[in-house]
């Protein structure tokens, strides 16, 4: 084979990579956008602790049919993965910063309750973190983290 078609063939495929990476994310992002993204947690526990009588755990079950719930093994016999998501979807304005940021997203409810979940099972109560020192407020520094602390109880993350 000549240098040409070498360098053709790995044009080739590189774009044809390219395209199908394209294509993945434009699906995760409609499915984020529509809001029928599963949001997921991995449990230390077996799914006939996470889940018995197929009754949601608490406070999922506050949700009640408004949430589509599934439990399954989790890869490598490590535990149990809990899934949910909202029957109906999102409202796209829902998902926009000055929403997540304001609090309105439903879906960050879901987030939430399973984050909770996951402690009520494993650790017997909902674990919360200490108040940083430096949250009080009343300087800049404090109103920055107090924000990204409002956020990240919403979101999952700092």
């Amino acid at each position: 084979m000549n240098r040409l078609a070498r360098t053709a063939l790995v044009l080739a495929g590189a774009g044809a990579g390219a395209a199908a990476l394209r294509g993945a994310a434009t699906a995760r992002r409609r499915a984020r956008e529509n809001g029928s993204r599963w949001m997921v947690v991995t449990i230390n526990r077996a799914p006939t602790d996470v889940m018995p009588r197929d009754t949601p755990p608490s406070p999922l079950d506050e949700f009640g049919d408004a949430l589509e719930i599934t439990v399954r093994p989790a890869p490598g016999d490590r535990g149990t993965e809990l899934a949910a998501r909202l029957r109906e979807p999102a409202p796209p304005a829902s998902a926009s910063l000055p929403s997540r940021l304001a609090g309105k997203d439903p879906r960050q409810g879901v987030r939430r309750a399973l984050r909770e979940a996951k402690s009520l099972l494993e650790a017997g109560e909902v674990m919360l973190p200490d108040a940083p020192p430096t949250g009080r407020g009343d300087t800049a520094g404090g109103k920055a983290v107090g924000l990204a602390s409002k956020r990240a109880g919403g979101e999952g993350v700092l």
